[in-house]
């Protein structure tokens, strides 16, 4: 899809330095699911160092990130098409969002593509648990999607099936050394901001030091989520997801 005419002169002249926090949610398995093949912390440790050795190395700029934060940029070879990342072998891009609650939308957004594509396959009987942390942002370059000349093409950047508008835009970004886009939610109601960063240099810290549980769960009447020892939460009927192509027919009741 072919961007504006003014995309490249708005690359270098609006943009600004970003200063600030976003979250990411992960399943809350990834504390623990070591825990479960060794009888102690010693044994977990090195069980971990041996399953490091078995993965990508990571770039050099995201030496002495914590894994959370470098996942994304290490795996070179990406399966299928994101937002702001094309299928193949592309750079990485970390996806996070202003809000905690936005971040377990999106996660839900993506567990639903799943059982679109797996109609025989059951809901599970219990809510399953899931990690939003933290992740502070020091991005020098950073353009915002919602902010002028940028919001005039809108109807590119919210697309919610076609991404090759938003894939292309990454691509010129990166290449004028854009480190972090900020963006409007699609999947989320209330519309709050994401982030795409593209450089791992962009990080302002070198490991998560906050994070929430969150409870999530699915059946015929949507999705709902519950923040533990917190005031998050939220429901959100079949219809808030159906306006995706993918997920509108999808079975809900099974």
């Amino acid at each position: 899809m072919a961007l504006p005419i003014w995309t490249q002169d708005a690359l270098r002249s609006d943009r600004s330095p970003f200063k600030g926090v976003f979250w990411r949610c992960v399943e809350a398995q990834h504390l623990v699911s070591t825990l479960a093949l060794v009888d102690t912390l010693e044994e977990q440790r090195l069980l971990e160092d041996i399953l490091e050795e078995t993965k990508p190395p990571a770039p050099p700029e995201c030496e002495g990130l914590h894994y959370l934060y470098m996942t994304p940029f290490r795996y070179g070879l990406y399966p299928s098409g994101s937002r702001f990342r094309r299928a193949g072998k592309t750079p990485g891009v970390f996806y996070a969002s202003v809000a905690p609650q936005t971040a377990v939308i999106e996660t839900a957004f993506h567990i639903l593509l799943f059982y679109a594509d797996s109609a025989a396959t059951p809901f599970p009987a219990n809510p399953n648990e899931y990690t939003p942390f933290d992740v502070p942002l020091g991005a020098k370059a950073a353009i915002d999607l919602t902010s002028a000349p940028f919001n005039a093409a809108s109807d590119l950047w919210t697309e919610l099936n076609d991404y090759s508008g938003c894939q292309a835009l990454e691509e010129k970004a990166r290449g004028e050394g854009v480190d972090l886009i900020i963006y409007q939610s699609v999947r989320d109601p209330e519309r709050r901001m994401n982030g795409a960063l593209l450089d791992c240099r962009g990080f302002a810290a070198k490991k998560p030091k906050r994070h929430q549980s969150w409870k999530l769960w699915f059946n015929a009447a949507g999705a709902h989520a519950i923040e533990e020892f917190g005031e998050g939460r939220f429901s959100m009927a079949p219809e808030a997801f159906g306006k995706d192509q993918r997920i509108a027919g999808m079975a809900w009741d099974r």
